[in-house]
C-alpha cells in the first residue's frame, strides 16, 4: 500500500476508535471515521498478540489485508480513515477468504463508492 493511503500514527488510530463507527463480521472489525476535506482514503491494520502468538502469523494476516485493500483503494470512499482489526478466525484464512470477508464487512459499512 502506498504511503498516502496508510494510517500510521497512534493518535490517528485512537481518533478513529473514539469517534468512528464500527462494523464487524466473524473475521474482521472495521472502524471508519469520515474526515471532510481529505482527498484519499487512509487505512490502518491491527492484529493483536491475542489473535496470533507468533509474529509470522500476525504479519501474514497484515500483508493479506493490505494487499486486498491496495487493490480496492480506488473504489473506497476517499474521505474516510479506516482501521481494520483482525479477529482470531482470520489467522487461518486463504487470500480468497480474506478478500471475501473484507468485502463483506466493508460493503456492510458502506465504504465502497463505486460498483463493488
Amino acid at each position: 500500500m502506498q504511503q498516502q493511503y496508510r494510517l500510521r500514527k497512534r493518535r490517528d488510530f485512537q481518533r478513529v476508535f473514539k469517534y468512528g463507527r464500527s462494523v464487524a463480521n466473524r473475521h474482521f472489525v472495521v472502524y471508519a471515521l469520515k474526515k471532510n476535506g481529505q482527498t484519499s482514503v487512509r487505512v490502518g491494520v491491527s492484529v493483536s498478540k491475542k489473535v496470533a502468538k507468533r509474529a509470522v502469523d500476525r504479519n501474514r494476516v497484515k500483508r493479506l489485508v493490505k494487499e486486498v485493500v491496495r487493490q480496492w483503494v480506488g473504489q473506497l470512499a476517499p474521505e474516510y480513515d479506516i482501521v481494520v482489526i483482525a479477529r482470531g478466525a482470520a489467522v487461518d484464512l486463504s487470500y480468497g477468504r480474506v478478500e471475501q470477508s473484507l468485502h463483506h464487512v466493508l460493503k456492510k459499512s458502506l465504504l465502497f463508492t463505486r460498483g463493488k
